[in-house]
């Protein structure tokens, strides 16, 4: 038991690695604050896009969700970040991992808009327009708030796993929560650094995780 506290949960070492780690949470919030507005963005344009009238619209966006949804993120920021640059193409690691995170989490945000606006009956269109508003109008105003209200549960859980995906970061280097606490545990030989980025991870998505469950029973009820 006193190898286990040492090697995992020794405070000393936790405290000596907190600023390296902090360093890495704050390269964390950053790629979070990028890759979600921005993802939330390209899904509902995917969303409207693959519920379009135009077979010439929807059959592309759907083949482009259901292409990034099947495709690991893991390779899908490897053959960014080492297979473009092939072809001339070479980015930095922090626009190499928001580029695949956005693409691959537009394609779940696309499912999930797209969800919620089937879940709107062609009836509130119909409504909507009789009133004298126009297609813009019924939808920014009408059918994306019944369609957000829908799905928010599943946004939300999206978004938290948007959190953990930055994990991934860490294979090109980019110095995100994952990546320092791994840097301080090579240099001190001990893997309390891990555990302090685990609890970092938990203190920042368990509310959400648990605010989340409330609002599902809310909606059961």
């Amino acid at each position: 038991m006193d190898q286990l506290i040492f090697q995992f949960f020794n405070l000393a070492i936790m405290a000596d690695a907190l600023p390296t780690i902090l360093r890495g949470l704050g390269m964390t919030l950053l790629i979070c604050c990028a890759v979600i507005p921005l993802g939330l963005a390209g899904g509902l344009a995917a969303a409207l896009a693959s519920t379009a009238r135009s077979r010439w619209l929807r059959w592309p966006a759907m083949a482009l969700v259901d292409l990034f949804r099947a495709i690991p993120p893991l390779v899908l920021l490897i053959f960014i970040y080492a297979g473009l640059p092939f072809s001339g193409i070479r980015l930095s690691p922090f626009v190499a991992v928001v580029l695949a995170f956005l693409l691959n989490n537009s394609a779940y945000y696309g499912e999930v808009f797209r969800a919620g606006l089937i879940s709107v009956g062609t009836g509130q269109w119909e409504a909507a327009r009789s009133t004298g508003l126009t297609q813009r109008q019924t939808l920014s105003y009408v059918i994306l708030p019944q369609a957000t209200r829908n799905v928010l549960p599943d946004l939300i859980s999206n978004t938290v796993e948007v959190v953990k995906l930055t994990s991934l970061a860490s294979v090109v280097s980019l110095g995100e929560l994952l990546h320092a606490a791994s840097l301080a545990r090579s240099v001190t030989y001990n893997a309390s650094p891990l555990t302090l980025a685990a609890a970092i991870y938990l203190v920042l998505l368990w509310p959400v995780v648990r605010l989340l469950s409330r609002y599902q029973r809310r909606l059961v009820v």
